[in-house]
């Protein structure tokens, strides 16, 4: 029933045996010089999808990740991630962070991120510091706009009050 010996295909009145991989997507026909465990590490990782908060749900506390974050429900606290995205029908009131922001939502609070980008559908209220920003015709926006080099640094939001209690005495 089973052998090793089996027969290719190859034989007459045989079709080829089709391959699981594409064509050029094979092995190497050598092992790579740093052996087969260097093979894997140099395979391209594949990009993890975004964590996506449904318009049905609402959180309230602060998120933060490493990762990518899809908003389309409401966050009452801050939220943190690399590339942010506030979809139109979400709600954040909180400060908003990171490498690549879009808004097409409403977002009440600071928004931060190195890219700042906000379409015609989105509405902000409160202050954008960014590296680069685009503001789509159409889009509502009341607040303070300042370019930094670092916008990601933390900045004390008590600063101010501080120094104005201070300044009282």
């Amino acid at each position: 029933m089973f052998s090793k010996n089996k027969p290719d295909g190859d034989g007459p009145g045989t079709a080829p045996k089709p391959s699981s991989t594409p064509p050029g997507a094979g092995a190497p026909l050598s092992p790579p010089s740093g052996g087969p465990s260097s093979a894997v590490s140099s395979a391209p990782k594949s990009k993890p999808s975004p964590s996506i908060l449904s318009a049905d749900l609402t959180i309230k506390g602060h998120l933060k990740t490493s990762g990518d974050i899809q908003v389309e429900g409401n966050v009452e606290g801050d939220i943190e991630a690399h590339l942010l995205t506030i979809g139109e029908s979400a709600t954040v009131k909180g400060e908003v962070v990171g490498d690549d922001v879009v808004v097409t939502g409403r977002v009440v609070g600071r928004v931060r991120g190195l890219k700042v980008r906000l379409t015609s559908t989105a509405r902000v209220e409160g202050d954008i510091v960014h590296k680069t920003i685009a503001i789509e015709s159409g889009a509502h926006f009341e607040g303070s706009v300042q370019r930094s080099d670092d916008p990601l640094k933390a900045t004390s939001k008590t600063a101010a009050p501080a120094s104005q209690a201070s300044a009282a005495e």
